[in-house]
């Protein structure tokens, strides 16, 4: 019984990561080429996004959050990446980019064509809002 107990203690003690989102590996990034493949192309070799522009529509975001929860205290992200490929008005792939979570600020990690900045405030906001977002103020109780 002691064993149960003191095991039980110990596993409320060890820190767990829990990922969230998806950001295709690597290796499936490779098989897209910018100036070449399309929207469709895409969502084909790496699947659907998290997101897509908010306004136009003119490119696709992959959000993948690693965060740490260590018994009672509050959730921390610890990780952060932002893959964001751009399209450009014919649905062909402009750029590939790719940034992550360094101290609170937005790092831009890789960029397969140089980049226009036109998606840096959406990314802002994505890392921005980290940690304030509850399911009160969601649901409108805050």
């Amino acid at each position: 019984m002691a064993l149960a107990v003191s095991t039980a203690i110990l596993a409320g003690c060890t820190a767990q990561y829990r990922n969230h989102g998806y950001v295709p590996p690597e290796e499936d990034l490779q098989q897209i080429v910018p100036g070449v493949d399309t929207r469709a192309t895409v969502e084909e070799l790496i699947g659907v996004p998290t997101t897509s522009g908010v306004l136009s529509e003119s490119a696709y975001y992959y959000v993948g959050s690693t965060v740490k929860h260590f018994g009672p205290k509050k959730p921390e992200v610890v990780d952060r990446k932002v893959l964001v490929i751009s399209f450009d008005e014919a649905s062909v792939v402009a750029n590939i980019e790719e940034f992550g979570l360094a101290d609170g600020m937005v790092v831009p990690i890789s960029s397969r064509v140089t980049s226009s900045g036109s998606n840096i405030g959406l990314i802002r906001k994505l890392f921005g809002n980290i940690g304030q977002l509850s399911a009160d103020t969601l649901l409108g109780g805050g």
